[in-house]
């Protein structure tokens, strides 16, 4: 099982929309796919479920079928995570639904994180228990891959929910924002594995644990603008900007002068702005490259569809060789 998250601390990057159309597109491709909803938000699950759906599923509260009511008996004080429930999408591809409550976990976590490198066990098990609810919907699932949604901030959910990934893609947009959010993340991302590396030294030894992951593998310039096959001037100009920027403050290496964001080896893929497919593909509950003329995607929209499709199985390949995904049940 190989874990993804994807990550960027500025919000309104296309992150969601990221995790959905590739967790879609690897499990196409024959891998089986879990999707992890744990932003507080729940974007990534209203992207995948409809409203009736979402009312049954939310109405108990707290839900046993969410990612709050999988850690209720933890933040109640009377016992460890409950085995998970994977709401299933299609054959190969499953959901952890996410939960506006999970938001009540945040001091748990803010409290626990100190208290690991005292060795306390009851520490460990609300840090890693996102880690070992994923563990355990893998194992159910026999999945190949696990793709988390979180967040854009910094806080203690985060910290727990990108502790539990072993590869981290950051998705950016072409603007001083992202550039600025490039500058927030690596360091974090950083003080973050090794403060997860010391408390290890002091972990108890018959809990399942994270190893040290948390690896920066790319980045994705999301919703460029194209003109004569190339981003336009205003995107350009930050996009030339993000190879220097992400050596220096997430890889923490010397930057590479001169190198452009278009030959830049950490950078995944570019995917367009589909600006009125998105919607479509909103109503019809499916993603962009699913689309039918059914679906209302005929002419120029027809041949969008079939150029996303090409930019996600471009990412997908970049993110294949960059996390070591085998494609071998596809064969």
């Amino acid at each position: 099982m190989k874990t993804i998250v994807l990550f960027n601390n500025k919000g309104g990057v296309g992150k969601t929309s990221l995790v959905y159309h590739l967790a879609w597109l690897f499990a196409d491709q024959g891998l089986s796919v879990i999707a992890a909803d744990l932003d507080p938000q729940a974007n990534l699950t209203s992207m995948f479920l409809d409203e009736d759906r979402l009312e049954a599923l939310w109405e108990p509260d707290p839900s046993p079928q969410t990612v709050r009511g999988f850690i209720d008996p933890i933040l109640r004080g009377v016992g460890d995570i409950r085995n998970p429930y994977i709401e299933n999408i299609a054959d190969n591809l499953g959901l952890l639904c996410g939960d506006i409550g999970l938001t009540t976990f945040e001091d748990k976590l803010s409290d626990a994180w100190p208290r690991c490198l005292e060795g306390k066990e009851d520490a460990f098990r609300y840090t890693s228990a996102f880690y070992r609810i994923i563990l355990q919907a893998s194992n159910e699932r026999n999945a190949d891959l696990v793709l988390i949604d979180v967040g854009p901030n910094l806080g203690a959910i985060n910290r727990a929910a990108i502790i539990a990934a072993q590869y981290v893609v950051v998705p950016l947009t072409p603007d001083l924002f992202s550039i600025q959010g490039l500058r927030n993340l690596g360091p974090t991302l950083v003080e973050w594995r090794s403060g997860w590396d010391k408390r290890l030294d002091s972990s108890p030894k018959d809990l399942d644990l994270p190893s040290s992951g948390m690896i920066p593998v790319g980045y994705v310039i999301m919703q460029h603008s194209i003109r004569l096959d190339r981003p336009a001037k205003a995107y350009g100009k930050w996009a030339s900007r993000i190879p220097t920027v992400y050596r220096e403050k997430v890889l923490m290496e010397s930057t590479a002068a001169g190198t452009l964001f278009e030959n830049d080896n950490y950078q995944l893929a570019m995917i367009k702005h589909y600006r009125s497919l998105m919607p479509m593909a909103m109503e019809a509950r499916k993603p962009i490259f699913h689309l039918k003329p059914a679906d209302g995607a005929i002419g120029a929209h027809m041949e969008a569809v079939q150029e996303c499709r090409k930019d996600f199985e471009q990412l997908a390949k970049a993110i294949e060789m960059k996390c070591e995904i085998s494609m071998s049940t596809t064969e």
